[in-house]
Parts: C-alpha cells; sequence; structure tokens
C-alpha cells in the first residue's frame, strides 16, 4: 500500500496543500514551525482516525476558520482507496472510504497499516503507565477489530462503575447486587483484554528486542515486562479483595486499566539507567517492531513516518536506518527534516526513488 496524493485545508497551520507522492521515499524539508510534522500527522490522522500529538480534534483545525478536510488517494492491491476526514465546529468528525462514512470511527482501523517515529515518542519512556498500554491497545487494534470495541466497553463499564462507588459514597449508602450488575460485565472483559496483550506481547518482545541488537551494536540486554495484578490473581478475587478500598477511593483500584509495560536495560528501568543513545535506540527499536509486526499481520509493509528523527540520531543509526531501506525492508516512507541537503545525502544513501518538497 503506498499514498498516491493527499489534499489539505484548514489542517492546522495549513489553509490549502495539495501533494502528489512517490511510492518509495517522500521528504518535506524547511525551517522549524513552517507545517512539516503537520502534514505527517494529517497522514496519521487517515490511518488512526486521530492526531498523533493532539487527542483535541477541535484543535486541528486552523485558527479562525470552521473546519478541516484531509483528502487522500492510496493504492492498494493495484485499488484506488478514498479516504477522507473531516471536521466541522460543533460537530462530530466523519470518516469517509471511497466517499460512503463510517458509522464507526474504530471500523477503520487496521486498512491502513502506518508508523509514526517521533521525537514525541520519548513520552513513553518518561511518561505514566496510560502511554505505555495506549502505546500496546494501538498496535493490537490494527489486527483486531474486536479488540478495540472489547477496551471501550471496558472502559465505560469502569467509568460506570466508578460513577456507582461516588453516589455510594455521597449518599452514605451501599448496594451489593447493583455493584455486581458491573462485575459480572468487567470480568469476562478484562479477561479477554489481559489474555490479548499477554499474547501480543509474546509475539512482540522478540521483535523488539531483534531490532535492538540491529540498530545499537551494544552488548546489553533489553526487555519488555508485562506488569499486571491479573498475572498473580484472577480479576474476581481481585475485585473482592479491593472492595473496601474501592468505596474508600470511589474508583476501581485494580483491574487491567492498571496494567503497565517495563522498559528494561540489563534488568534496570531505562529511564534512570539507559544513556541518551540506549534510549533513542530502545525507542527506535520499539517502533520498527511495530513495523514488523503490522507487516506480518497485514501482510503488507506499512507507511512509515520519520518525524524529524535524523536532527536527533548520531550517524551510525542513520546508517542502519538507510540499510533496512535498501534491503527493501520498508515500503513507502515520509522523512521530516529542517536540513534540505543532509535530507538528500541520506536519501540518495538508499538507492531509491524519492521527491522532496520544499516547504
Amino acid at each position: 500500500m503506498f499514498l498516491k496524493e493527499l489534499h489539505l485545508i484548514n489542517y492546522k497551520n495549513i489553509s490549502q496543500q495539495d501533494f502528489i507522492f512517490d511510492s518509495k521515499i517522500n521528504c518535506f524539508v524547511g525551517k522549524n514551525g513552517i507545517g512539516k510534522t503537520n502534514i505527517l500527522d494529517a497522514i496519521y490522522q487517515l490511518a488512526y482516525t486521530k492526531s498523533y500529538f493532539n487527542p483535541q480534534a477541535v484543535q486541528n483545525i486552523k485558527h479562525d476558520e470552521d473546519f478541516f478536510v484531509i483528502d487522500a488517494a492510496f493504492n492498494k492491491e493495484s485499488k484506488e482507496e478514498k479516504i477522507t476526514c473531516s471536521l466541522k465546529r460543533g460537530q462530530k468528525k466523519v470518516i469517509k472510504r471511497n466517499n460512503k462514512p463510517y458509522e464507526k470511527l474504530s471500523e477503520h482501523i487496521g486498512l491502513i497499516p502506518l508508523v509514526m517515529i517521533s521525537p514525541a515518542d520519548s513520552d513513553l519512556i518518561s511518561e505514566g503507565s496510560e502511554t505505555r498500554r495506549k502505546f500496546i491497545d494501538g498496535v493490537i487494534a490494527t489486527s483486531d477489530n474486536l479488540f478495540l470495541n472489547e477496551l471501550l466497553q471496558y472502559q465505560k463499564l469502569i467509568a460506570q462503575r466508578n460513577a456507582l462507588l461516588k453516589y455510594f459514597a455521597v449518599n452514605h449508602v451501599f448496594d451489593q447486587d447493583n455493584l455486581a450488575i458491573y462485575d459480572e460485565q468487567i470480568i469476562p472483559l478484562g479477561n479477554q483484554i489481559f489474555e490479548k496483550r499477554k499474547s501480543f506481547l509474546a509475539q512482540f518482545v522478540p521483535i523488539f528486542k531483534k531490532y535492538y541488537a540491529e540498530i545499537s551494536n551494544e552488548a546489553e540486554e533489553v526487555d519488555l515486562v508485562y506488569q499486571s495484578q491479573l498475572l498473580e490473581k484472577s480479576f474476581d478475587n481481585l475485585l473482592k479483595e479491593n472492595l473496601n478500598k474501592d468505596r474508600a477511593l470511589q474508583y476501581t483500584s485494580s483491574g487491567i486499566h492498571k496494567d503497565d509495560l517495563n522498559f528494561e536495560i540489563s534488568g534496570y528501568p531505562v529511564k534512570k539507567f539507559g544513556s541518551q543513545g540506549q534510549q533513542k535506540s530502545f525507542l527506535i527499536a520499539l517502533k520498527l517492531a511495530q513495523f514488523e509486526f503490522l507487516k506480518q499481520k497485514s501482510g503488507a509493509a506499512p507507511i512509515l513516518l520519520f518525524d524529524d528523527i535524523f536532527d536527533k540520531l548520531d550517524a551510525s543509526r542513520v546508517e542502519k536506518i538507510v540499510t533496512m531501506v535498501n534491503n527493501d525492508v520498508f515500503g513507502q516512507i515520509f522523512i521530516s527534516d529542517t536540513h534540505e541537503e543532509r535530507t538528500e545525502t541520506i536519501v540518495k544513501q538508499t538507492h531509491q526513488s524519492y521527491k522532496i518538497f520544499r516547504l
């Protein structure tokens, strides 16, 4: 699959721009703040129905405008797929496939395999467990349509259970039977999500370790360690044991919404003990593992977006990535960079066709 054409109207700082792309490498070059990353983000939004950087959809509309439109044509197995993403202030976002709107945005996830590698990925190391859970769940959802619906239903039920716990506390009442109605729905859903996360990581971790060794030239061991309360006890027992705690806190303190993924280097947290270079290698290996996982599941090389990473990498890591391009590991690639000469030097080393867009 590759992106043939892209048309943007009122997206972030872009009033209107049209692009016709090369099937291999496309580079956006120009000064900071000119909109390079916004173009990559628009492409990301076509795959995942949301911005990579700003979850508040309305904030992606250009200032003083009422709407944005992202319109694109993809080539998938020699057939054209037209995808449109649009949002008008005060209305719901609309995603259309070949001019037909989806009833649920979640139905679109997985159609366009795509991976973004960005300096913002450092949040996976520096931020809390929710950021890492979203990463795991996002990768699983692209190859399992049911998973996203299960996750959304679970989150809805947890929110309702929390509201009930708060109601009990405010009104100084308690109804075990009422709470049990939610528990009976939450437990099987939580178990399904837990098993899918566990199964995914069993496949994903070896791929991640392979890429880390490939791009880092380092001898240390790295690992992704799944942390879940369900590894120790059944969900049913966890809810029973924590009932008094939940009543006091007025929210559900146990379950798969508390899961985390420990990033480890030589058995220690990469956040505290990894050098800057090791952390960069860790994150790139994580994203390249995502790329390979999606490639295996979809049978096609995902579109790969490199946001300003050549400005953040040393020459040896850039060389490793170029080697992967030469070996046809990747399909279509989009690159943003502030230095045109550097970008052109890098892409020429790949011996692939390319286009440079000067912004």
